[in-house]
């Protein structure tokens, strides 16, 4: 007994390092380190030419060498991305709330909203630059277009999905429509708002270069452009891990914001 007692008492530190690692937070540094090592590994071995694909290597070292302007670019990108997915969630949220309101108001904008996201956004980016000009307004509202939709979707269905049984029992006791949408019906729809906000702001940095490589004289998609032009893959790539860094980051925003405005929402074994 005594035994088992010290063994449970036994400091944190004096266990072996291995189980002292958390494997979960781990994990992601230990699977992109994987796979940056086997794409080294792999054209190394079949010697691919980096104007194919380039090494790892070579993208840091582009990375390393183009510095300024990639940094440069990228908080570029981050400014326009960042506004219109700020613009796509307020416009998102008021008229996800306008949608689910009324279930005839649903069935009439729903189906216009569906064909209005089956519009492939690049070709409404020439349409954007005749009315703006060239810079950062198309980029910005490529960005808003396309990561509107996702949120007026999630917010629409969460007030679409309140349970008949519910809006009858509040009504026998007297609450009337406006109350049941501030009591139900928003709280219901906060954890499909906040969820969305994750896909959202990852849509906005695609519309965003989208609209830069075509329709901007800065930015991470005119960037790569030029440097596509002038045959420099490993700056390519080098603005595609630019990209990917910043997208990521704002990904782990957006779902520390849903943990923090919507922890009650989900069951405690999701986090196993």
């Amino acid at each position: 007994m005594s035994a088992v007692v010290e063994d449970i008492q036994r400091p944190e530190r004096s266990k072996p390092l291995i189980a002292r690692i958390d494997w979960v937070k781990a994990s992601p540094w230990l699977y992109t380190i994987a796979l940056f090592a086997i794409w080294e590994a792999s054209v190394r071995v079949f010697d691919l030419p980096y104007t194919v694909l380039p090494a790892p290597s070579r993208i840091f070292a582009a990375l390393y060498q183009y510095w300024s302007p990639i940094w440069k670019n990228s908080l570029q990108t981050l400014y326009t991305t960042t506004l219109g997915f700020l613009m796509a969630v307020v416009g998102g949220l008021a008229l996800g709330l306008f949608i689910g309101w009324s279930k005839v108001i649903y069935a009439g904008l729903y189906p216009l909203m569906i064909g209005f996201n089956a519009v492939p956004k690049v070709a409404v980016v020439p349409i954007l630059v005749i009315w703006f000009g060239i810079g950062a307004v198309p980029a910005m509202l490529t960005a808003f277009l396309i990561s509107f939709f996702p949120i007026v979707v999630n917010v629409a269905t969460g007030l679409a999905t309140i349970e008949p049984e519910t809006e009858d029992v509040l009504r026998a006791l007297g609450a009337k429509k406006i109350d049941i949408m501030l009591k139900v019906g928003i709280p219901r729809s906060m954890p499909y708002f906040f969820g969305s906000l994750k896909v959202a702001i990852t849509l906005a940095f695609v519309g965003s270069v989208v609209s830069e490589t075509v329709a901007s004289n800065y930015g991470l998609g005119n960037l790569m452009s030029s440097a596509q032009s002038q045959f420099n893959v490993p700056l390519v790539f080098a603005g595609l891990l630019a990209l990917a860094v910043e997208g990521i980051v704002m990904y782990s925003i957006m779902a520390w914001v849903e943990k923090r405005m919507t922890g009650w929402a989900h069951r405690s074994t999701m986090s196993h």
